[in-house]
């Protein structure tokens, strides 16, 4: 629901709101402690060979390109909308058809990928075979975390998704720290970290939502449920998209040394999101319960202003500081680079984040405006087309990013208070 046109907040929705603030404060200290744990893998870059640190990066973005978001979204919004209307056991049938249907893509994926590794290796530059296979489980977990995930986000069961979260950092740390030090596996093993971390993450995540996929299942409408999903899949996408993909074009279009300082100063930015999307995670599926009961909420409001500053003063901070970070966690290589493109990449994920909170705000409406979804993800595939054509400096990269990022905002804040559109 759009500010302008909610109720005032009354002295009744009080504990509404203490328990928002409650949720996303403890989210978001697990999305912090969660990232700085995933993060503190990146000082493992000072001990391995140059080149092997942007392969890491290489396979690191394959999952993160993945459509994660949109996946937990589609659940969030459908375990939201089970419980307020009890149909919990619909549910179940939604999340083992979600689970079943993503394997069977991921197992048409991985046969196309063996048949067709020694030309990705080339292409990507990524030298061993080893860390491509390891990256294979890889991609199906992080493709079954995000439904279970989101089962998690729409029960409002923020605690252990909360765990869930920090699980994913303790293992990815552990491990990879381990291959790399002891064994001396270097990329492939800090992807094998990833695969235990998302191991670990995914068992709390499963063991948490068993009231769900333990039920015997109902069938549900088909043809509902895709008018449900696809805006979400589309948006989310979008977002999604704009989010994570440069990080492969810079891999492919850059050297392997030019990738890493990319990597370094994307890592850091990113960091910003885990600092704001926690806001908008717990939001979604409270909007979504609030429309499907007819209730009024003026939640969007809140988090627009809160996400706005959090990100810009992080943005800030980040300029100003990021490059003494770098040389303390990577080495004083990495400075320069950093220096000059650090301020350009952190201030591209303001409109981002800014923009994420008013894509949830508008998905999570129970009749979504039928031209948005598209119009977002317009915007990334045009995001995409513009890096392969312009990419010749790193800079040039990042104002790209810029300038679609703004511009993902605008299409979000046309669609939730532009002229005729329905608030």
């Amino acid at each position: 629901m759009s500010a302008s046109t909610t109720a005032p907040m009354t002295a009744s929705a009080e504990p509404h709101r203490a328990s928002f603030f409650r949720q996303s404060g403890w989210l978001m200290v697990a999305s912090i402690g969660g990232g700085i744990l995933m993060y503190l893998v990146h000082l493992l870059a000072k001990k391995i060979p140059p080149g092997q640190y942007g392969n890491f990066g290489a396979f690191l973005t394959v999952a993160m390109v993945l459509p994660t978001i949109p996946l937990q979204m589609v659940m969030a919004q459908q375990t939201t909308r089970a419980l307020a209307n009890d149909h919990q056991r619909q549910l179940s049938g939604v999340l083992r058809m979600m689970v079943g249907v993503t394997f069977l893509v991921w197992l048409i994926g991985a046969v196309i990928v063996l048949v067709a590794q020694n030309t990705i290796l080339e292409r990507m530059k990524l030298g061993e075979a080893a860390g491509l296979y390891v990256a294979l489980p890889v991609v199906l977990l992080s493709l079954w975390q995000p439904i279970f995930w989101g089962v998690l986000q729409g029960q409002q069961n923020i605690l252990w998704l909360g765990w869930s979260m920090l699980g994913n950092g303790v293992g990815r740390l552990f491990v990879a720290a381990l291959a790399v030090l002891v064994l001396h596996l270097y990329a492939t093993g800090m992807v094998a970290g990833v695969l235990v971390g998302l191991v670990l993450s995914f068992l709390i995540a499963v063991w948490h939502t068993r009231n769900v996929w333990r039920l015997p299942s109902e069938s549900f409408d088909w043809r509902g449920l895709l008018r449900q999903i696809v805006p979400l899949i589309l948006g989310f996408l979008g977002f999604q998209i704009l989010f994570t993909a440069d990080t492969l074009f810079v891999k492919a279009y850059f050297p392997q040394v030019q990738a890493d300082f990319y990597l370094s100063a994307g890592t850091m930015s990113r960091a910003l999101m885990w600092l704001v999307l926690p806001l908008a995670t717990v939001m979604f599926p409270r909007l979504v319960h609030s429309a499907a009961r007819s209730e009024k909420t003026n939640l969007m409001g809140l988090v627009l202003v809160g996400t706005a500053v959090l990100s810009t003063v992080g943005a800030a901070s980040l300029s100003l500081l990021g490059p003494f970070i770098v040389g303390i966690i990577y080495n004083q290589s990495y400075v320069a680079v950093a220096a000059a493109i650090l301020p350009w990449y952190a201030f591209a994920m303001v409109p981002l984040a800014v923009g994420n909170v008013l894509l949830n705000n508008l998905l999570a409406r129970p009749v979504i405006p039928r031209l948005f979804p598209p119009m977002v993800l317009l915007v990334a595939i045009g995001y995409m087309v513009a890096l392969t054509q312009f990419h010749g400096t790193l800079v040039a990269v990042l104002q790209i990013l810029g300038v679609c990022n703004a511009l993902f905002l605008g299409v979000c804040a046309w669609f939730t208070w532009g002229p005729g559109q329905k608030k």
